[in-house]
Order: structure tokens, then C-alpha cells, then sequence
């Protein structure tokens, strides 16, 4: 029987609000039989730690991030002579900051990789948790891995240097991949695989048949994302006041908070509900656990998010995969899941217009509601399992266990 992996997975933040996809992944490596040990810089504002799994995913993830000057000093006098000075001046004064207040966290990251014989190190970001992976790959720790989760404009300075050391990527489309391949030429690793972020199918899973709307019943939708001004919850909100003037009697319930746990754009979405007049229609549900939106989901007549950019969106995989038919936009990498009216319909993002007659149409065709659930699930079902994910980790990592050239942290450390 094959050894099992010994695989670090850093998250920035864990567990956050939108991490029930990290938390399936590590399921699904350790169902293969593989360790993973967690890291994390911090942990999340209190009002974002929401699912019924927060507890056990805070007491096995180790924090990087505390302020520890004897770390910081040792990762300084390492990377410095690696070069770190030269990059510094290169990359520009964010990516300076950034390298000083990650240095601890690197070091302290190499430390518990040596202790726990780690193989590989996974970041799934692209972020400082990234620089992390990087700085720990170079002071002598195990090889390193990225996932890119959206725009690389979203992940700060540095890029190159992250990039450029590591053994391999996943990028979660293929307008993604092509965007860094020609920003990042030259810095990229050989090995670049697309592959999307997953859902738990077998979780996913209705437990009674979908039904669409009864004749003179509420039509009841349901969106879940963060309370931030891209992701169009307030487009939403002005559909739904078109509907009811035209007659459709809707209930919108949105699930998901603002960043700053309920203190940021959450107001602006609470004044716009009271402006549209919508109060006894719409209600903001907060950060809910993956139990709870599941649930919201099983009564859901339609699924609607109409951010206006969206890199690809595992809340549409979630719909999907609980056969609720589904409205995105036509943003970002959404057209890579959604195919427009096979899989789910599309929308223009910042169009209220459009999704009122797209949701008018559909609610009063059931055969096509009863089409879209069933199509909608069978194709998350078959290209975006949370369990492909791990297999690519997985895949990659043995790629690398079974060469004799994986790179030489003390090797090539110089950027030109």
C-alpha cells in the first residue's frame, strides 16, 4: 500500500464565511488516506465564523500570523541573502511591506513543516498566504503549490516572486489562465492545471424532488454571497421590487455577510430594502453554515446571484448541485459553469431589466424549471466534485515525489 501525503494547506483567514470548499477538499484528501495539517494567518472577525465545523477547523488550524520578533529577524537574515533586498526595490513598496510582515510567519511555517515531515505545502491563495509558501520554500522548507482563485489584480504585489518558485498551480478557469500567462510570462511554472473549485454532491443532494411554483403561490428565491457591492445583491433587490409592481408575488431571502461582520455594506443593502420598500419581502438572513443554506436551497424555487464579476462561484455550483434552476451573469468566468439556457440562464450583470424578464419567463414554465434542475445537477455532478480537486493535489504532489527534480529551494533564487 502506497505511503499517504504529508501535505500543509494554508488558507488565509480560516474558516471563513465562503470556506466550505477548503473544508471539503481537506475532507477529501484525508478520505484518501493523505495528513493534512492546516495553517492560516488569522483567524476571521467572530460574526464570520458561521459553520457547524468552525470549532473543529479552528482547533486542528495553526496561526501563523502573531507578531514575534526572533522569527522575523531569522527569516530576514535568510532571505536577505537570497536576495530579498533586490526584490524588494523590484517589486515596489507593497510587495516590501508585505515580505517584512510575512517573514515571521515563514519561518515560524518552516519550522512546523520540519517538525511534522511535510512533503508539499499547498496555498490556496494567491495572496500574502502565498508569500508565505514562497518564503518558507526558500529558508529551506518543502516545495510549494498555488491555486489562483481569481484575478490576479485581487492578490497584491509580488506576483513574480510567488509565481516563480513554485512547483505548480491550478487556476480555476481558463480566461483566468490565459490572463496570467500573459502577465506572468516567463514566471510561471511548467505545470499549470485548470481545474475549478468543487461542491460536495453526495451533501448536495435534495431530499425530496424539486417542484416549481405552485399557481398563486410566492415564488421563493434564494442568493448567497457576501454583502459586498460586486456581488449585485442590490440588483437583485431591484428586480424583485419590479416583480411585485408587476404583479409576482416573490420572497427573496439572501444569505451571507458584509467583511467587516455586519458593520460595512450591509447598511447600504438595509437602506435599499427600505427605499424599494421591500421589508416584508426580502430579509438579509446573515452568515449562515453549509447545513443551513442546504436547507434554504431544498425550499428555493429559483437561485439567483447577479454579481458583477464573478471569477466563477462555487454558490452556483451549490444551487446546482441541490437541482434549484439558476440565474448568474454573463461575469468574470461564470460562463465556464453555467451554460446559458442548458445548465442555467445568464444575465447581463447591473441589469435588474433583464433578470426581471428572465425570472418572469422561467416561473411560468415549469417544464423548462424541471429541465434546468435536473441538467443543472448532473453537470456539477460531473465536472465540479470537491473530490477532483483533491485528486489534482494529489496527482501533482506524487508527480513531484516520484522526480528527481523537484526544485532546489537553494537554487535559481535570483529574479531577472
Amino acid at each position: 500500500m502506497t505511503q499517504g501525503l504529508r501535505i500543509g494547506y494554508i488558507v488565509p483567514q480560516f474558516p471563513g464565511q465562503t470556506h466550505i470548499f477548503f473544508w471539503r477538499e481537506i475532507q477529501a484528501l484525508e478520505a484518501m488516506g493523505h495528513a493534512v495539517h492546516v495553517f492560516s494567518t488569522r483567524k476571521p472577525p467572530r460574526k464570520l465564523i458561521s459553520h457547524d465545523w468552525s470549532a473543529e477547523a479552528i482547533a486542528r488550524t495553526t496561526y501563523l500570523g502573531r507578531v514575534d520578533p526572533i522569527p522575523a529577524a531569522i527569516g530576514l537574515a535568510k532571505m536577505s541573502a537570497k536576495g530579498l533586498p533586490l526584490w524588494m526595490l523590484r517589486e515596489g513598496t507593497g510587495f516590501a511591506h508585505d515580505a517584512l510582515v510575512t517573514l515571521a510567519a515563514a519561518e515560524r511555517l518552516r519550522k512546523e513543516a520540519a517538525a511534522r515531515g511535510l512533503d508539499h505545502i499547498h496555498a490556496h491563495s494567491c495572496g500574502r498566504s502565498a508569500l508565505i509558501a514562497t518564503f518558507c520554500h526558500l529558508m529551506g522548507g518543502p516545495t510549494y503549490s498555488l491555486t489562483l482563485h481569481g484575478p490576479l489584480s485581487d492578490y497584491g504585489p509580488g506576483q513574480r516572486v510567488k509565481w516563480r518558485h513554485a512547483s505548480f498551480a491550478t487556476i480555476i478557469t481558463r480566461k483566468i489562465l490565459n490572463e496570467i500567462e500573459q502577465s506572468l510570462a516567463g514566471y510561471l511554472p511548467e505545470r499549470r492545471i485548470i481545474r475549478a473549485m468543487g461542491v460536495d454532491t453526495e451533501a448536495l443532494k435534495r431530499i425530496t424532488p424539486y417542484v416549481p411554483p405552485e399557481h398563486g403561490r410566492p415564488i421563493r428565491l434564494f442568493s448567497c454571497g457576501r454583502l459586498n457591492v460586486v456581488k449585485g445583491h442590490q440588483d437583485v433587490m431591484a428586480a424583485t421590487r419590479q416583480l411585485l409592481d408587476q404583479g409576482v408575488d416573490v420572497r427573496l431571502e439572501i444569505a451571507g455577510e458584509d467583511d467587516a461582520g455586519g458593520t460595512g455594506y450591509r447598511a447600504e443593502l438595509e437602506d435599499t430594502l427600505k427605499k424599494l420598500r421591500l421589508q416584508d419581502h426580502v430579509k438579509l438572513l446573515g452568515a449562515i453554515d453549509a447545513g443551513a443554506v442546504k436547507a434554504k436551497l431544498e425550499q428555493a424555487h429559483l437561485f439567483v446571484l447577479a454579481s458583477w464579476h464573478e471569477p466563477l462561484g462555487v454558490a452556483y455550483m451549490e444551487a446546482m448541485s441541490m437541482g434549484v434552476p439558476t440565474i448568474g451573469t454573463d461575469a468574470g468566468g461564470v460562463a465556464e459553469l453555467i451554460t446559458d439556457g442548458s445548465t442555467g440562464y445568464l444575465v447581463e450583470p447591473k441589469n435588474p431589466g433583464q433578470l426581471t424578464r428572465t425570472i418572469r419567463s422561467l416561473v411560468n414554465d415549469p417544464d423548462a424549471l424541471l429541465r434546468l434542475s435536473q441538467a443543472g445537477r448532473e453537470h456539477v455532478v460531473e465536472n465540479f466534485r470537491a473530490s477532483l480537486g483533491a485528486d489534482v493535489l494529489v496527482e501533482e504532489i506524487q508527480r513531484l515525489k516520484g522526480t528527481s527534480q523537484m526544485p532546489d529551494p537553494a537554487a535559481d533564487t535570483q529574479e531577472s
